[in-house]
């Protein structure tokens, strides 16, 4: 086994007559600086407290490198621990998921699946095609007979085929009424209007160097799909930087500065996710998985438990539904 990673270890004594005091869980999440994953850990570690279970968190450095997230499963079976809560990088932990499952440990994926079915229990996540769906719909019926023509650039997290990344990628161009041949991977379309896809990595400095990159191909651009808010906000800084004003921007995330940018004028419009609800709703689930054995099961008519998205926006188009920046800071993250 590797060195044990950096982690937070928090043991507690469990409510009256509770059985979990020295159970342990595990969250692992792709980095421990995205605002999304730091709200995931506060959901986990509060439901964990107050279950009674030891809690580990442990981070990776950055979206698509899953080595450090190896390294923390093969120390969640050593620690014994009896579930554990991931946003996996990529599929490449799916073999350690699979031995952690074999030594008992039950697995849920949150936010992102795994492509290996035996690699996870059950997924606790957004419907992340729907809120892809969401912003391709408001950017089409908010640019109106523009949409004809529109010059987009898409902001991915990397080339890795990431299910998250794939399904909001295709679900945004599939609701802006773009044709997407194979909803499987990245970059099927073969729809002009669409210039390119680029790494953004998640995050602020990733979504500059996408950004420019996108402009060197077309600095026509004039909507930009991004893969989350830090993404974001990074190609707002770009064409800032290159005097380019105008160019509609739409995300997914929900976050309280990501619906704060929405509010500014920067982010035209941004599903809402609720990372804090899938983190204690996977914690709610191994509490009963402990307690019975008894697994979680699916939302009826999907492949894992939709934890809901709302779309945000201060400019809204008819015939998609969505909530003001004002009401989404109300719920950010919940």
């Amino acid at each position: 086994m590797k060195k044990l990673l950096v982690s937070t270890a928090l043991a507690f004594v469990g409510m009256s007559g509770a059985a979990f005091a020295a159970d342990t869980v595990c969250l692992i999440t792709k980095n421990n600086t995205n605002p999304f994953f730091v709200k995931m850990k506060e959901g986990a570690e509060a439901a964990a407290t107050a279950a009674g279970l030891e809690f580990l968190a442990f981070a990776g450095v950055i979206d698509g490198d899953a080595s450090p997230q190896i390294d923390a499963i093969e120390n969640c079976v050593i620690a014994g621990a009896r579930g554990i809560l991931i946003t996996p990088s990529n599929d490449s932990v799916g073999p350690a998921l699979i031995a952690a499952r074999e030594a008992g440990i039950l697995v849920i994926s949150l936010d992102t699946p795994l492509a290996d079915t035996n690699a996870q229990d059950i997924t606790f996540a957004t419907d992340n095609f729907e809120a892809g769906l969401l912003i391709g719909r408001w950017a089409a019926a908010t640019m109106g007979a523009d949409a004809a023509t529109a010059r987009i650039g898409m902001l991915n997290i990397n080339a890795d085929n990431i299910s998250v990344d794939v399904l909001r990628d295709t679900g945004f161009l599939v609701g802006f009424g773009i044709e997407v041949p194979d909803l499987t991977v990245l970059g099927s379309e073969t729809d002009p209007r669409v210039i390119g896809h680029e790494t953004s990595q998640a995050s602020v400095a990733g979504g500059v160097t996408a950004m420019e990159n996108l402009l060197a191909i077309d600095p026509t651009i004039n909507l930009v799909y991004t893969i989350n808010e830090p993404a974001a906000e990074g190609a707002y800084q770009a064409l800032q930087a290159a005097g380019i004003e105008g160019v509609m921007i739409v995300s997914v995330d929900g976050g309280c500065p990501g619906v704060e940018n929405v509010a500014a004028g920067i982010i035209g419009a941004t599903s809402q996710q609720y990372p804090l609800l899938m983190a204690s709703k996977g914690i709610e689930a191994i509490v009963a998985f402990i307690a019975d054995g008894t697994r979680p099961t699916v939302t009826e008519g999907l492949s894992f438990f939709n934890t809901g998205v709302n779309l945000i926006t201060d400019a809204p188009a008819e015939g998609v539904p969505s909530l003001t920046s004002a009401e989404g800071l109300e719920l950010c993250w919940g």
